[in-house]
């Protein structure tokens, strides 16, 4: 190296900027991994979304008048479709994680030359990969069994990928506290889930008493779900770009979080 006139700085980066093979390798890598086991990660949310439609529609459906001025079945299906994809981006980056740190191949992630920023932006690729992938399930079945054609698809998508970030983001953040798979069923037990289900999911918030109802306001997946209800059958509780605009802010949030954590090796490093 010497006699050519230059040295190369022992750790330093000779990719550019941006390590772009690495992070692709890196978001394919998370993308192979849900499509490995679809019937798991793909085809079981599905289900579980048809199980939930069927169930309200012979539960509530029939007694139940129109809601926002449209059938009770048709303002559900916005919802249950985006809480599906919430709870399965927060699966795909919690679960990639804590198992890699469990089985102590959480090394294989950070030893190559990827940045904190690089290595956030792996594990998000495959977090929206897969909840736009559930989405787009849910929402061909919606358009063949209930004839629901979005209203507004640009702006759905547009949610359903803030909503992919913003859970991909939680679920790193998650991943990098839980050292163990009990942890991580606590975080899903006591904050994911409630933040799904007390947001708008299976009602409209306006029917519910003034103090919940601010409360709900408080909550991003409001918005993400508010969001997503526009963009699928054109009527929200609240301002779509309010919405946009609290769902962005919460990603960005997040985001930052998760990226300090993998910057510092917060709980990944010895």
């Amino acid at each position: 190296m010497a006699d050519q006139g230059y040295q190369v700085e022992l750790g330093a980066r000779r990719f550019g900027r941006v390590n772009w093979l690495g992070l692709k390798a890196l978001a394919w890598r998370e993308v192979k991994r849900f499509l490995a086991v679809w019937t798991q990660t793909l085809l079981a949310p599905l289900v579980t979304a048809a199980l939930f439609l069927m169930i309200f529609n012979i539960a509530i459906g029939p007694k139940r008048g129109d809601v926002m001025g449209v059938p009770f079945l048709t303002f559900l299906a916005p919802g249950i479709m985006m809480m599906t994809v919430i709870q399965n981006a927060f699966a795909n980056t919690s679960s990639s994680i804590v198992i890699a740190k469990v089985q102590g191949n959480i090394v294989d992630t950070l030893m190559p030359p990827l940045s904190g920023l690089e290595i956030l932006l792996g594990y998000l690729a495959g977090a929206v990969a897969r909840g736009t992938l559930v989405a787009l399930g849910i929402g061909l079945g919606l358009m063949a069994v209930l004839q629901i054609v979005p209203a507004h698809p640009v702006t759905a998508l547009l949610f359903i990928v803030l909503g992919a970030a913003f859970l991909g983001g939680l679920g790193i953040v998650a991943g990098v506290f839980a050292d163990k798979f009990d942890q991580m069923a606590a975080i899903t037990n006591f904050i994911v889930t409630p933040l799904a289900f007390l947001s708008g999911t299976f009602y409209s918030v306006e029917a519910l008493p003034p103090v919940l109802k601010v409360i709900s306001h408080l909550n991003p997946v409001f918005y993400l779900i508010d969001g997503v209800r526009f963009g699928v059958i054109g009527t929200s509780d609240s301002p779509p770009l309010l919405g946009l605009a609290v769902c962005s802010g919460a990603t960005f949030a997040v985001c930052l979080l998760a990226w300090g954590m993998l910057r510092t090796g917060y709980r990944l490093k010895p």
